[in-house]
């Protein structure tokens, strides 16, 4: 049988204590955590961007109307700024490295990848509606792209909120906030649910 989580006199919820480390050891994990998650989006982010470059040299990239050159040029504009934004850790790396401030780091290259999301999401979306309106010549590939999208929209935001409210039992904070040093170090309690 598995022992429960009770406070000291039995009764409630024991609080969880969190990792017991330095400021550089947070740095250090952060920073790898960090590189883990962007592994990921860099590799979709470099493969669809490089699709896309190839894209202009097909004879069919000829017959397409204006509309959809722009919104070719607009999906290439998109792909490589979500490129820069997502390699970034590297030359914010190379420029930080040895200087002592890793905290800084992780918090200014995290930024920048968020920002690599969302443009990573534009991408595939403007990708996904020039794809399936080349495709059908319908109007239904708006409805189609707008569909696609939400579900990014849950996948990446709704749901991690939505479960990290769950866990905790308490609104959502910002990983910098002064009350909350390290959002992933489960030091309040959990909500018991039925």
């Amino acid at each position: 049988m598995a022992a429960t989580n009770t406070g000291p006199d039995g009764h409630g919820p024991r609080p969880r204590v969190g990792r017991h480390e330095s400021p550089e050891e947070r740095a250090d994990r952060r920073w790898t955590d960090l590189l883990q998650e962007v592994r990921v989006a860099q590799t979709g982010s470099q493969i669809l961007f490089g699709f896309l470059l190839s894209v202009v040299f097909m004879p069919r990239f000829s017959q397409l109307g204006g509309f959809d050159r722009g919104l070719y040029v607009a999906t290439v504009v998109l792909g490589a700024l979500a490129t820069g934004s997502l390699t970034s850790p590297v030359a914010y790396h190379r420029i930080f490295a040895g200087r002592r401030l890793k905290p800084q780091l992780v918090d200014a290259v995290a930024r920048l990848v968020a920002v690599g999301l969302v443009l990573l999401a534009l991408t595939i979306s403007s990708a996904l509606l020039l794809l399936l309106r080349v495709a059908t010549n319908s109007s239904v590939s708006a409805w189609i792209t707008a569909g696609v999208m939400l579900w990014f929209a849950s996948c990446w935001l709704v749901l991690p909120v939505w479960h990290l409210y769950w866990h905790d039992g308490r609104s959502p904070r910002a990983p910098d906030d002064p009350d909350d040093p390290d959002c992933d170090d489960h030091s309040h309690p959990r909500r018991d649910h039925p």
